[in-house]
């Protein structure tokens, strides 16, 4: 069973891991969805991740299509001890709106869209899945300041921002007596990415390119935990055998060099080289809770098995290497 922790800076009770709910509606049907969250349940999971935007790159599905199936879930079991995390602010992708949407307007707007497709009156977490550099964060953190006095929201955090950013955001929210952000929702796992493929991708600022400056305050909840099954199939597969996406993201010599670490690792506990990967990011010193993906209740359970495992300094420092 699956331990709560508080969040730092909040009363919210979470599990050790949280459910990233991206492929619900759409690759994730809502009976399928359902029996996930009931085993999640079931497991000690309480925590879900979901965004305004999710579902939104299939033209057919439903508008907001991941808050719509968790709300259908909600309406029929019940809130009761669920933590909900959304995100708004992203590109608008039903429409082409490509431009920067960090924007007071559409935080407002995209807020409204996702209380309603969820069902609830207030959102647990909300994060910006997106920054606007070019804004001042005053402008920004006073309108979500704004919508927590309002209860739409209980706490915020960032998706996606550079640490220099939070950090500015951070010392404007203490200037004004806030807490600020509470947590950080960075892209993070075992497998370090090739800036090319990270940047061509789309994907955030890597957490090992400089959030160690911001984590010891503030609760690190990465994305891309399990780096989209790189290890599981580039065991199953070889170099050779990866697609195309994943060959521009993750083949290097760093990520050949942690293969084999986890791999010996692995061995040592007994366990898959994917459960060492997700391991090491349970086992952190500082807060981390990662968000896993599963498409099926067995493999849910696999990977919050994962969470038992007790990785030791020293193991840490044998993943961490870099060529």
């Amino acid at each position: 069973m699956l331990d709560k922790v508080t969040l730092n800076h909040s009363d919210l009770q979470v599990s050790r891991v949280c459910y990233g709910t991206n492929m619900f509606g759409t690759a994730i049907e809502q009976g399928a969805a359902d029996a996930i969250l009931d085993r999640f349940v079931e497991l000690g999971g309480n925590f879900l991740d979901s965004a305004r935007s999710y579902g939104d790159w299939i033209p057919t599905a439903p508008k907001g299509a991941s808050e719509r199936a968790i709300g259908d879930w909600l309406k029929r079991r019940g809130r009761g001890d669920m933590i909900i995390a959304t995100k708004g602010c992203m590109v608008d992708l039903r429409v082409g709106d490509w431009r920067n949407r960090c924007t007071p307007d559409d935080l407002a707007s995209d807020l409204a869209e996702s209380l309603d497709h969820l069902g609830l009156d207030t959102i647990d977490l909300y994060w910006l899945h997106a920054d606007n550099p070019e804004a001042p964060v005053a402008t920004i953190i006073d309108a979500l300041i704004g919508h927590q006095k309002a209860g739409r929201i209980r706490y915020f955090g960032a998706s996606n921002w550079s640490p220099e950013r939070i950090a500015e955001a951070q010392a404007y929210a203490r200037s004004i007596g806030h807490q600020g952000f509470i947590a950080v929702q960075p892209y993070w796992g075992l497998a370090k990415p090739n800036a090319e493929g990270q940047a061509a991708q789309g994907y955030g600022q890597y957490y090992e390119d400089g959030f160690a400056s911001v984590h010891g305050d503030l609760t690190m909840i990465p994305y891309s935990s399990q780096s989209r099954g790189f290890f599981v199939k580039i065991e199953a597969d070889g170099e050779e055998g990866l697609r195309g996406d994943l060959k521009q993201m993750y083949v290097n010599d760093t990520n050949r060099a942690r293969l084999k670490a986890a791999q010996a690792i692995a061995k040592r506990h007994g366990v898959s080289t994917n459960d060492i990967a997700l391991a090491y990011l349970v086992n952190q010193p500082l807060p981390t809770i990662p968000i896993l993906g599963a498409s099926s209740p067995a493999q849910l359970a696999e990977s919050v098995a994962a969470v038992a495992i007790k990785l030791s300094p020293a193991e840490l420092a044998e993943l961490s290497v870099t060529a």
